[in-house]
């Protein structure tokens, strides 16, 4: 006797999961522009390299004979798999198993793939689409009785993904519709993306909101030209193969988790190389904007600017990048918004950047270009102080080694948190850096009114008063009294941060932050 006939029905079994929903769900899926999860998870991982977990797992009917006469496989694909040779933890919705909702799913599978990720310290990759398994009226009908969310019995799992933000690198793909408690699980990630056109990402779909009285179209609702400004996903891709890319090259800058430390990688790029352009981009006229983003492709390895978030927040670039092949944290001002100044959305950028940082213990290189918080009526109902006060206290709270760059303003308490108090830091300025309580094109007529109502000609008075400030605020004056440590031609630029990750690679401390992070 052998176990070939119970082997056969594995077989049969496998065969049956493998169809999904059927041929014919399976072809509205691609006719919607949409791959199925099969499709993404070989896309998203290396060749030959998935290891399916639960395959047969699903709602089978069955004859008289005692055989199978319908099989409904679960709508939740997962396993474990590499990306560029690092294993990770994947898991996908099947939208064409009822559109991903409660229906379909046996909850103990997306509740393994967090779990495994996080007992295993691997990364975790989500594929959403639907509910993300969420609820679905006809639940109620099916089980006779209505679901309590939350509390010890809950199936929704987001406790898990809680848990996982703390302890390994979560990438999140939106790649379709997705609501509910879908939305929830994409959000609760390091990093998101979802496809321009084809993805839409809300609380509550169209048909809920419209009986609100409020009717809109999934683009309209939860598009990406919706989410990227409100800065609910991170990013949006044209193509799914685009966002694996993204999600790849994400990953590659993040250890497995945080009790190991990121990867250095080989860098051809000479860590002396001094772009001449540096010494002029800044323009004496103070008024006049630069591109930050041409500073910071210049000063890092070629190629090596991972973007975050670029759409939110935008008076502040966040991303990763790599010096000498190290990786690290790096964020800049921008001038071509708002001038630089933090608002309420920058902060929130800056506290959430700064606590993956530290989570992964990434160290932090800041091109400083702060003329502080915003003001006006909009900064203030939006609570950009409250938001400035915490962007300040994650950036005192970090422990990672940090360097700052100062390039152009430093004005006010924003531009105070260049760099954490209380602990050595590098700094380094430019002599394009101007810095103070606040700008003196903001202040001279308050601070000097008296003089300037008596003079016959204020404009003059103004000009003249002027020009002995700025003579007195000479980034040199500052360092007579070493209250700036020391200020460098640009050009040294890209050679000092290199030196600064070298210093910084064996300071990096594996094991939790002292704080969990929070989406």
């Amino acid at each position: 006797m052998t176990w070939k006939p119970e082997l056969e029905e594995l077989r049969q079994r496998t065969v049956l999961a493998k169809q999904m929903g059927g041929a014919e769900r399976v072809a509205r899926q691609h006719n919607s522009g949409r791959l199925t999860v099969r499709e993404r998870i070989e896309r998203m991982l290396d060749p030959d390299s998935f290891h399916e977990i639960g395959a047969i797992a699903g709602k089978a009917t069955y004859g008289a004979d005692g055989a199978i006469s319908e099989f409904t496989p679960a709508n939740c694909v997962f396993g474990r798999g590499k990306v560029d040779g690092r294993p990770v933890v994947i898991a996908g919705d099947d939208f064409t198993v009822r559109g991903g909702s409660a229906d379909a799913s046996i909850w103990e599978k997306f509740q393994m793939s967090e779990h495994m990720a996080h007992e295993f310290h691997l990364p975790l990759i989500r594929m959403i689409e639907g509910s993300g398994g969420g609820g679905s009226v006809r639940t109620i009908e099916k089980t006779g009785r209505a679901n309590l969310p939350g509390g010890v019995g809950t199936n929704s799992g987001l406790y898990l993904c809680a848990a996982n933000m703390g302890q390994i690198p979560v990438v999140s793909l939106g790649l379709g519709s997705v609501a509910g408690l879908g939305a929830a699980r994409l959000a609760a990630s390091h990093y998101s993306l979802m496809v321009k056109g084809i993805s839409a990402v809300f609380v509550a779909g169209p048909p809920v909101v419209e009986r609100l009285g409020e009717p809109r179209t999934k683009q309209e609702l939860g598009g990406s030209e919706v989410q990227l400004p409100a800065g609910g996903i991170d990013d949006a891709t044209d193509t799914e193969e685009e966002a694996f890319a993204r999600a790849r090259r994400f990953l590659s800058y993040l250890p497995n988790s945080i009790w190991d430390l990121a990867p250095r990688t080989a860098n051809d790029d000479p860590t002396d190389r001094a772009d001449e352009f540096l010494i002029s981009v800044i323009p004496r006229k103070k008024r006049r904007t630069y591109q930050m983003r041409r500073i910071v492709n210049s000063v890092v390895d070629k190629g090596s600017f991972f973007e975050m978030g670029r759409y939110f927040g935008r008076s502040i670039i966040t991303g990763f990048a790599r010096l000498d092949g190290w990786p690290v944290a790096l964020m800049a001002g921008d001038p071509m918004y708002n001038g630089g100044t933090w608002d309420a959305a920058a902060c929130q950028k800056i506290i959430r950047f700064v606590d993956m940082a530290e989570t992964f213990h990434l160290p932090v290189v800041h091109l400083t270009d702060c003329p502080g918080f915003s003001v006006g009526l909009l900064a203030e109902q939006t609570g950009a102080i409250r938001l400035g006060v915490r962007a300040i206290s994650a950036i005192n709270q970090s422990t990672v080694p940090w360097c700052s760059m100062l390039v152009r303003n430093v004005f006010g308490v924003g531009g105070g948190a260049h760099q954490p108090g209380r602990r050595l830091t590098l700094r380094y300025a430019w002599p394009s850096a101007a810095w103070g309580s606040l700008p003196l094109e903001g202040g001279m007529e308050a601070g000097y009114r008296a003089e300037l109502d008596a003079s016959p000609d204020p404009a003059a008075t103004l000009a003249e008063i002027e020009a002995r400030l700025e003579a007195l605020r000479s980034p040199f004056r500052t360092a007579e009294a070493f209250w700036v440590e020391e200020i460098i031609d640009p050009r040294h630029t890209r050679k000092l941060l290199c030196e600064f990750a070298e210093l910084a690679a064996p300071l990096r401390q594996k094991g939790p932050a002292s704080f969990m992070m929070r989406p």
